[in-house]
């Protein structure tokens, strides 16, 4: 596997994570049947990174699902649960970080093709006075801006005491703490901001945390109401939704995750995080699902089934992210896109949360697709980077 692929993958993920250790077409939309499942030879080569990520990196389990065509495939390794010892399974549902911003970059350009709003429009026009702190101007920064993490804003998951309170064993005093929308944007903007909108790229969560605001104000509903109505009910995604912000749990089927709190070492201890407050991240990376509704869900994406022809062109519209994601990877409205080493672009998105690491790829038109997730955030040597990049370059590059 190439070094600058597993570079680019890896800071994907560094910049999914909240903080600390880790952090108008689709209300027509047809549900999509259940592809069929694999009878052939499988997909070896997902399977053995896989099994290598719990063998050699010490994960607790992790999971992919293939969705090549009308065939499905499903592969696992380790345990959901290391106190009963309990096998992954495809309908276990986990926290999905990041890949959250997807989901709220494609409501807003549903709202933009509705005429709701204009990716053109400022901050200042739909959350006047928000973006008012020193150094920072809400009547330049644009709602694209936000999604394509040109606006500049500081992102409020660097703050020290955010940082702080997010790793390490004092994470386990504030995992339940609560955060509304306007205090994480008011934690950013006391710092300068990052450069003028428009004049560079920084991920930056608070730039989603302002687009899920400007939802609630161009929609007259709530984010989770939204993302409901516009994407899982039409798509049948039954495993994903986004909880209120005093949900701590993770409903339906799961299993654990685990952290080690950025500790280092084999002998550090896991500890079960699987509850925790979402308002840490809200719409940067609050929701949970599952690879079976992730794959399902990009697969419509990136098939054009989501959104007219004038907004896709617009998300998948790439801007270089330079230095932070190196060469190999760019940024659209909400989605990523990363040349491989062997030569293809796949397109998605990653992210991680204490105890969870995870990302959907595939191919432009959304009929190859790999899911993935880990239930343990540390790393032992590459791992968990090597899940991400090995797993990209096994399923994605032409075989011989």
């Amino acid at each position: 596997m190439g070094t600058t692929t597993r570079a680019a993958v890896a800071t994907l993920l560094a910049g999914a994570v909240l903080a600390g250790a880790v952090l108008a077409g689709a209300a027509t939309a047809p549900a999509f049947a259940a592809p069929a499942p694999d009878g052939g030879g499988g997909h070896p080569g997902v399977q053995r990174v896989l099994d290598r990520a719990v063998a050699t990196g010490g994960l607790p389990g992790a999971v992919a699902e293939v969705r090549d065509g009308h065939r499905r495939w499903f592969g696992s390794a380790g345990v959901a649960d290391l106190a009963t010892g309990r096998a992954r399974l495809a309908q276990d549902r986990f926290r999905i970080g990041s890949t959250t911003k997807t989901f709220v970059a494609t409501v807003v350009l549903q709202l933009a093709a509705e005429g709701r709003l204009s990716l053109d429009d400022s901050v200042e026009r739909w959350l006047p006075g928000l973006l008012g702190a020193p150094g920072y101007d809400g009547d330049r920064t644009t709602v694209r801006q936000l999604l394509n993490h040109t606006s500049g804003i500081y992102n409020y998951a660097m703050d020290e005491k955010v940082r702080q309170e997010a790793s390490g064993l004092p994470f386990l005093r504030h995992r339940f703490d609560g955060y509304t929308p306007e205090q994480l944007v008011r934690i950013a903007v006391a710092h300068r901001p990052d450069f003028a909108p428009g004049a560079g790229w920084t991920y930056s969560d608070t730039n989603y945390v302002l687009a899920g605001l400007i939802v609630e104000r161009a929609s007259g509903a709530t984010l989770a109401a939204q993302i409901r109505q516009r994407i899982t009910a039409p798509l049948g995604l039954t495993g994903t939704y986004e909880p209120s912000s005093g949900d701590t749990a993770v409903h339906g089927p799961h299993g654990r995750e685990y952290s080690r709190l950025g500790l280092t070492g084999a002998n550090a201890t896991a500890y079960d995080v699987t509850e925790l407050s979402p308002s840490w991240g809200w719409a940067a990376g609050d929701m949970i699902s599952d690879v079976r509704d992730l794959n399902t869900f990009f697969a419509a994406l990136l098939g054009g089934r989501l959104l007219p022809p004038v907004q896709q062109r617009e998300m998948f519209t790439m801007v270089p992210t330079g230095h932070q994601w190196i060469d190999q990877a760019d940024y659209g409205l909400g989605v990523a896109g990363i040349r491989l080493d062997c030569g293809p672009t796949v397109w998605g998105m990653g992210g991680a949360v204490n105890g969870s690491w995870s990302y959907a790829f595939g191919t432009r038109d959304g009929r190859h697709l790999l899911a993935t997730n880990v239930n343990g955030d540390w790393v032992e040597g590459s791992w968990p980077i090597a899940v991400f990049t090995s797993e990209l370059e096994s399923e994605f590059c032409p075989r011989s």
